[in-house]
């Protein structure tokens, strides 16, 4: 199982550009076979911030979510969103429910 959180700082003016094309990029990604969980979550202190937690059940489909068109259309419209470079912490999974 490979975790993926992946934080956004995106521009005040660009919060619903984000938005949609996020939301775009978890509803098909939720449809993909190794998909097992993708949660988009909004920071509670800050209005800008952006946490996606991605569960795939390996590699492979990780490396599968990469040649979509929905995570491509999202990689490459997010980019004029964000404020700073996002990040991305892989974690290794010690319990999971």
């Amino acid at each position: 199982m490979v975790v993926n959180i992946v934080t956004v700082t995106v521009k005040p003016e660009m919060r619903e550009a984000f938005e949609k094309v996020t939301l775009y990029n978890h509803e098909n990604t939720r449809r993909e076979p190794g998909n097992i969980r993708f949660d988009v979550l909004h920071s509670s202190t800050d209005p800008n911030t952006y946490i996606l937690y991605e569960v795939f059940k390996d590699q492979d489909a990780v490396e599968y979510h990469k040649t979509t068109e929905h995570y491509k259309r999202w990689a490459a419209e997010m980019e004029h969103c964000m404020a700073a470079p996002r990040t991305k912490e892989s974690c290794t999974v010690l319990a999971f429910d």
